[in-house]
């Protein structure tokens, strides 16, 4: 009897090994839909201060009553997926959580990267597994350099990573995530896993991980203790926030 369970494990080894995910895959579950990324799910209280445009390819979101409000409102994942970044990227983003999706469309698998930037705090790490509406993190100001909002985007390159300077601020790599998240609501598939790519972009000199504590919410992202920033004069505006230069 030991002899016939040796031979069939013998047998089912090979099939194991070629259904298991490559170093550079994982497994995570199809997103049945989307939400907003604040205010969930329907981002009540919000509103959009900055929308699509050539030289920023996201959406920032702002808190109805304006100016700091939000500092450390909610950031929700909108869909379910794996944390493929979650560290302080520096310069103009700050800490940074980026999400990859697989989600079923007219019959295809097809896969995006959400970005939620500017976080005053990180909630999740790196490898994680998230649900929808599942809190990532809070809203911030990168260190006072921006009025407190949430710098989002939906990504169809998944090459983009944090060196967004070498692809083109266009729809040949970005969806506009308004229009993305409303055509998505609702997707087939809930309760369906699938495999995806990772590791498909360069993190260069990048900080390191966030410790897994911030995944409870007991510590900021940043590695060390970050120097002070001076925030930029203001300058006047038609905006409903002061804020021009950020990402």
């Amino acid at each position: 009897m030991r002899r016939w369970f040796f031979w069939i494990a013998i047998f089912c080894l090979p099939a194991a090994l070629v259904a298991a995910p490559q170093p550079d895959q994982v497994r995570t579950r199809v997103a049945d839909g989307f939400d907003e990324p604040v205010g969930k799910p329907d981002a009540e209280g919000y509103y959009t201060s900055r929308g699509f445009l050539s030289y920023h390819p996201g959406e920032d979101w702002n808190g109805l009553k304006g100016g700091n409000s939000d500092l450390g409102a909610p950031v929700y994942a909108i869909g379910h997926g794996y944390v493929a970044f979650a560290r302080d990227a520096r310069m103009g983003w700050g800490n940074v959580v980026l999400i990859r999706h697989i989600y079923m469309e007219g019959g295809q698998l097809q896969t995006v990267d959400s970005m939620y930037a500017h976080l005053d705090r990180i909630l999740v790490r790196e490898g994680q597994q998230i649900t929808r509406g599942q809190q990532v993190g809070t809203i911030g100001t990168n260190r006072g350099m921006y009025v407190a909002h949430l710098h989002f985007e939906v990504r169809k390159n998944l090459n983009i990573g944090i060196n967004r300077s070498a692809f083109k601020r266009d729809f040949t790599n970005y969806y506009r995530p308004g229009a993305f998240i409303a055509a998505r609501r609702k997707l087939p598939g809930g309760g369906r896993s699938a495999i995806i790519a990772i590791n498909t972009y360069s993190l260069g000199t990048m900080a390191a991980p966030v410790a897994n504590e911030a995944s409870r919410g007991s510590v900021r992202t940043s590695p060390e203790k970050p120097a002070p920033v001076k925030p930029p004069p203001a300058r006047k505006s038609t905006f409903r926030v002061n804020r021009f230069e950020d990402l």
